[in-house]
């Protein structure tokens, strides 16, 4: 948007929805595909974008998603979906090379390309499914850890309101017993 240039997004989940749908034009959204996230599901989404593609709605596809590192770190990947350019010539290193492809390279890109494309958001939208459940994982520990903390100094405090409590009885008895004695 910096740039000028329209941006559309696709948005998994209610959460990231809500949050985007805000400041982007939603493309197309799908609340319950972590209901029941299979390759099969997620491939539908594929071919849409795809389509969009091919169409020319877009002229660049971009997936950012939580990349799962562990359950307390996640790290936030964006990676170029469509079109789909090597890494060398990510990095600049464009190397002309004559190759004889077999099958046809036409059929290479028929055939294995959306399968690859499936493959690449199905990897994505697993990541940030597994980076969701650390995440909560992570969340709940340092809850349980704080409940446990929250729970020592109550008890702490019960405890010495109680011991104060005790100690006024028995001043009260002594009191009591030295003004008998007196």
């Amino acid at each position: 948007q910096k740039e000028g240039k329209k941006v559309s997004i696709i948005t998994l989940g209610k959460k990231g929805n809500d949050l985007l749908a805000k400041e982007f034009d939603v493309f197309y959204h799908d609340f319950e595909i972590f209901n029941d996230l299979t390759f099969d599901n997620t491939a539908v989404i594929a071919e849409k974008i795809m389509a969009s593609f091919k169409t020319g709605t877009f002229d660049k596809i971009e997936l950012i998603y939580n990349h799962f590192k562990n359950a307390a770190n996640q790290d936030i990947i964006q990676e170029q979906f469509l079109p789909i350019v090597s890494d060398d010539a990510l990095k600049g290193n464009v190397a002309s090379s004559d190759y004889i492809f077999e099958p046809s390279k036409a059929a290479i890109v028929l055939h294995l390309m959306p399968k690859m494309l499936k493959t690449q958001l199905y990897k994505a939208i697993r990541d940030s499914f597994a980076s969701e459940h650390g995440a909560r994982m992570t969340a709940m520990h340092k809850a349980t850890d704080n409940a446990g903390a929250l729970k020592d100094e109550l008890t702490l405090t019960y405890n010495k309101a109680r011991q104060a409590a005790i100690t006024a009885e028995i001043l009260e008895i002594v009191g009591g017993a030295e003004a008998l004695n007196n």
